[in-house]
């Protein structure tokens, strides 16, 4: 139902939605949804994977058009039929993967689409001095002459910020706007954010990190199905609370473990080397992974931080055979895997719970029940030669389906009509069912909500106690602090730290992160 909101209410509003519907075949995404956006202040957005945040926000951009309801500005109705639309009205959205071209200079991303000229050739050096003016108005520090592809995540998001504010935005959309950066670099991010409300400019927040919620927000908003669950203001609630409206039930937002007991070593890497994608630009190191080493045992957590795109992605397709190592030795209770096919790879007992799970851990268009088998459907008691045994794959798949607690209504539902955390359990499912010596988890809960992780935390800790060794590659440093027993932290294709779980806190893990040495970050956090 629409809000009503009387007139001396609505110049306080910059920005809302009344009774936003909007349908996909089979899908009812928003239901009647109502967002106010103050003046001056940061509005943040919580839900579920699936919740409909980003197809409000898709919205509220003008990606989308609404089946029912309408969008006011400034207390006016208006009607965007294209995030042009939505630009020329103010309204800016910087997404959580940026939209750069890293040739480019700063000035070169930040006019493009929107040149000033001079004549018939393009006005760089006004274009350079409005965005020196307009970093400096908004403590954007960024140099305009600089190549993006020199600069760091940080600096890179501050650039996609002040594209916006170029085109004149008094309110930025931030979808997920900490999921590239470093600690130290979220806070700096606080920082301008708090200041940016302080000069006019509203803010949308998307995230789904409740403690930064709980630290900038001046107001949240809870989706859950498509439809607002609840409001909440952030010294009014927990982040127990906020859960409990996300998911609607109660989540145990902490990981309960024993201290590990750490047996023989299971994995040991010696000196690998993983070239680099060609498409990588010129200029670049030859290799994403270079020279590292690095053993887990059995019984034990080996967490590997890191901002992404240091080597953790190259670093897991070498260790389960989706990529070739230029140079090094990978061994599993001393059997050499260095370059084996992903089949002998996980015939030798290694699980693998990908980074993209749509790409490398599932098929979509097939049931869950063939999901389940994907790793050893060529074998007893699923095959006998070229004949399947669909008695013993749907047997199996009933029982992990049960155990796993996959929602689905057939076991012959096809993967790709589960939400994000059912797929998630599917490959979980899969790969702890079977008798391991490894699991090498990468991003385990990557938009999930926090129900679905609070489950992985627990499959993932329950393979450790079971004697199982653990590589978890995450760039989430609360998963990393909560799961692992040892942290090594990657930075530019290289181990440059690996310390015990009681030494590390999100301080000192930001600064390893960010490239500095073990020596220095220890120093500047002692105390």
């Amino acid at each position: 139902m629409a809000q009503v909101v009387t007139a001396s209410e609505q110049s306080s509003y910059v920005l809302e939605a009344r009774g936003i519907t909007k349908r996909f075949p089979g899908v009812l995404a928003n239901d009647s949804i109502g967002l106010r956006l103050q003046r001056g202040k940061i509005l943040a957005l919580l839900g579920e994977n699936g919740a409909g945040k980003s197809t409000l926000m898709n919205i509220l951009y003008g990606l989308y058009q609404p089946d029912d309801g309408e969008l006011l500005l400034d207390g006016q109705p208006v009607h965007f039929s294209s995030p042009l639309d939505a630009i020329s009205k103010g309204i800016g959205m910087v997404h959580q993967h940026f939209m750069l071209i890293p040739p480019f200079t700063v000035t070169e991303n930040i006019m493009l689409g929107n040149e000033s000229t001079a004549g018939p050739s393009l006005d760089r050096k006004a274009a350079a001095r409005r965005i020196l003016a307009l970093s400096q108005q908004y403590g954007l520090a960024v140099n305009p002459d600089a190549l993006v592809r020199d600069l760091s995540v940080g600096e890179q998001q501050r650039v996609e910020i002040l594209k916006a504010f170029y085109r004149n935005a008094d309110v930025l959309i931030l979808d997920e706007p900490t999921a590239v950066l470093t600690p130290q670099e979220a806070d700096e991010l606080f920082v301008i954010m708090r200041e940016l409300t302080k000069q006019g400019k509203s803010i949308i927040f998307i995230t789904h990190k409740l403690k930064e919620v709980l630290a900038v927000a001046d107001h949240i908003l809870v989706l859950r199905r498509g439809k607002v669950v609840g409001e909440a203001e952030p010294h009014r609630t927990s982040e127990g609370g906020l859960a409990a409206l996300m998911v609607g039930r109660n989540v145990n937002l902490t990981v309960a473990k024993a201290p590990a007991t750490p047996g023989p070593i299971v994995l040991k890497v010696e000196r690998l080397k993983v070239a680099r994608d060609r498409a990588a630009r010129v200029g670049d190191a030859s290799y994403a992974v270079n020279n590292v080493s690095f053993e887990v045992r059995a019984g034990e957590i080996l967490g590997i931080a890191g901002v992404e795109g240091n080597g953790q992605s190259e670093l897991v397709e070498a260790l389960t055979g989706l990529r070739r190592s230029a140079y090094g030795a990978v061994r599993l209770n001393g059997k050499d895997l260095s370059n084996q096919t992903p089949r002998y790879i996980t015939s030798s007992g290694v699980a693998h719970v990908p980074e993209d799970r749509h790409k490398f851990g599932l098929v979509l268009n097939y049931p869950i029940a063939d999901n389940l088998v994907l790793a050893d459907y060529y074998a007893p008691p699923y095959a006998n030669g070229i004949a399947i045994n669909n008695q013993a794959i749907a047997d199996h798949a009933t029982k992990l389906v049960r155990e796993f607690d996959v929602r689905t209504p057939s076991i012959y539902t096809p993967a790709k009509n589960l939400s994000g955390g059912n797929q998630q359990k599917v490959v979980v499912a899969r790969e702890l069912s079977r008798h391991n010596a490894l699991l090498i988890a990468s991003q385990p809960t990557r938009g999930l909500d926090v129900g679905s992780i609070e489950f992985i935390h627990k499959s993932i800790v329950a393979a450790r106690d079971s004697g199982v060794a653990v590589l978890l590659v995450s760039a989430e440093l609360d998963e990393i602090l909560a799961l692992a027993d040892r942290i090594a932290v990657m930075y530019k294709g290289q181990l440059v730290a690996t310390i015990p779980r009681s030494d590390a806190n999100r301080e000192l893990l930001g600064l390893l992160m960010a490239g500095g040495s073990l020596e220095e970050a220890y120093e500047a956090t002692a105390g």
